[in-house]
C-alpha cells in the first residue's frame, strides 16, 4: 500500500479531528471553535470531490459560521449596550475579554464583567451602576456562548444530513 492510497484516509481523519476540536472550541477558550469545525467539514468535502457535501450544504455551513462569529463578537457588547453602558464600559468589556483569554475559562467569564465594571467606573458611574453594566455584559456573553453551542450542533446536523441523504 502506497502513500497516495492512504492519503484520503489521513485527510478524513484530520477533518474529523478538526471538527471534534472545533466542537470543544465552542466552550473552551483560545480555540476558534466553529471556524475550525467549518474548516474540517470543508476539508472532508474537498477530499470527497464535493460529491456528498456540495455547494448548497457548504453555503448553509458558511452562513452558520458567519452567524456564530458575529454572535461571539457582538453578544457581550450588545448585553452591555442593552443596559445603557457607556463607551468606556464597552471598551472595558472588549479589553477584559482579551485579557481574560490569558486566564482560561475563569478569565473568559470574569474578564468582560470586570472590564465593563471598571470602564463604567472610569466613565463616572456609581459602583451599583457599574455592577449592573458588568452583569449585563456577562449575561450577553452567556447568551452568545449558548448561541455558539446551538449553531455548532446545527452545523453537525446539516453535515450529517448531507452525508446520509
Amino acid at each position: 500500500m502506497d502513500f497516495t492510497s492512504l492519503l484520503p484516509y489521513l485527510l478524513y481523519t484530520l477533518a474529523a479531528a478538526m471538527v471534534l476540536v472545533g466542537v470543544a472550541g465552542t466552550v473552551l477558550p483560545a480555540l476558534p471553535g466553529i471556524p475550525l469545525m467549518f474548516a474540517g467539514m470543508l476539508l472532508a468535502a474537498w477530499v470527497g470531490d464535493f460529491s456528498l457535501l456540495g455547494w448548497p450544504t457548504l453555503t448553509v455551513l458558511v452562513v452558520l459560521t458567519v452567524l456564530s462569529v458575529l454572535a461571539d463578537l457582538l453578544a457581550g457588547l450588545m448585553g452591555a449596550k442593552r443596559v445603557g453602558a457607556s463607551v468606556w464600559a464597552l471598551a472595558g468589556a472588549a479589553v477584559g475579554t482579551v485579557v481574560g483569554l490569558f486566564f482560561g475559562l475563569f478569565g473568559l467569564l470574569l474578564g468582560p464583567f470586570v472590564g465593563a465594571l471598571l470602564g463604567e467606573l472610569i466613565a463616572g458611574g456609581t459602583l451599583r451602576r457599574a455592577a449592573h453594566v458588568g452583569l449585563g455584559t456577562w449575561i450577553g456573553i452567556v447568551i452568545g456562548a449558548v448561541l455558539k453551542v446551538a449553531i455548532a450542533f446545527s452545523m453537525l446536523g446539516v453535515f450529517a444530513f448531507a452525508l446520509v441523504f
